[in-house]
């Protein structure tokens, strides 16, 4: 079960449960970890949602479990107030003797230069190879290579094509999006990749609380049941279609896509949009149908038929991939 990447962040197993707003809860984010693979800490989840103080909730964790434990930045520059705050739970998390950060939507040279002396490892989400060039300048260690069948911020580019461009700059890669079952995580790594990121298969979870409705839908649903609609963030984000998506179309209007376009208020519109999605996502994660059935997932839930104990899925997974050898 070993790679390049179970040996840099000193896990037993290359599996990673992604930040996932706002279904990642302290609970779930430990149990992957002390199952054998690595959960990831996911801030707004963490505080908004959770109700945390950042420092008090990652010490939870750290008394759920001694095993490592990982944080998601999203550093991108849209709002200076909330990049701040990134700076801050950076800051935190290095305090706390956190050493795993997953970097997005930015260039991670300041986190990579803050964290790197401490001895913590960076991987950087990346869609295409011209991010991960931009990363890979900035001094990461390997890249979270979201595809096409991702949950969420899904990408544009199957996991061969990704694997095809990024390969080549030689970092560890890790297969984010479609992974659902033992078998697709087997082929993950026979193909070359260093491990695998699950968001939907974790949600559908004894230790995540989203609500039952939530979880019920990803069980119901097949691979045509995943659109993507930008009426959540101003980009693409993946969903399971419902009424309540039929009903609000999944795509943003005429004004709205001009000025996501447009780069003097691109990153206004997007912040806007996150700011919406924040609230909506909140509710209708915990509150179920009784609020609104806007729930994230990726083409992974054609893999998915049962809600299981966290230890269950990663023993299966390990298991899987210890009898191909």
């Amino acid at each position: 079960m070993q790679t390049e990447f179970t040996r840099a962040v000193g896990i037993e197993v290359p599996l990673i449960c992604g930040a996932m707003y706002p279904c990642s809860n302290p609970e779930l984010v430990a149990a992957v970890s002390e199952a054998g693979g690595i959960g990831i800490v996911q801030p707004l989840s963490l505080t908004y949602v959770n109700g945390y103080d950042f420092r008090e909730g990652l010490r939870y964790i750290r008394r759920l479990t001694q095993k490592p434990v990982g944080i998601n930045l999203i550093i991108e520059r849209s709002s200076q107030r909330y990049l701040k705050r990134v700076h801050e739970w950076l800051d935190i998390a290095l305090e706390e003797d956190f050493r795993f950060f997953v970097t997005a939507l930015g260039k991670p040279q300041w986190v990579v230069e803050r964290a790197k002396p401490v001895g913590a490892t960076v991987y950087h989400d990346v869609t295409e190879r011209r991010w991960a060039e931009k990363a890979l300048d900035a001094g990461v260690d390997g890249f979270i290579c979201v595809n096409n069948r991702a949950g969420g911020h899904a990408g544009t580019r199957s996991p061969e094509q990704l694997l095809e461009e990024i390969g080549p700059l030689g970092k560890p890669l890790i297969c984010a999006g479609g992974i659902g079952h033992p078998d697709t995580f087997a082929e993950a790594l026979r193909m070359g990749y260093a491990g695998a990121q699950l968001g939907t298969r974790f949600i559908a979870s004894k230790e995540c609380n989203a609500h039952e409705d939530y979880k019920r839908a990803i069980l119901d649903a097949q691979e045509n049941d995943i659109v993507l609609t930008d009426k959540i963030s101003g980009v693409p984000v993946s969903v399971i279609r419902t009424p309540y998506i039929e009903r609000l179309g999944t795509h943003a209007g005429v004004l709205a896509r001009y000025l996501l376009r447009n780069p003097k208020t691109k990153h206004w519109m997007r912040l806007f949009y996150t700011l919406q999605s924040v609230w909506t996502l909140k509710r209708a994660s915990l509150k179920g149908l009784d609020y609104k059935d806007f729930f994230q997932a990726g083409k992974s839930v054609a893999g998915i038929s049962a809600i299981q104990p966290v230890n269950e899925i990663v023993t299966s997974f390990a298991r899987k991939v210890s009898s191909l050898k």
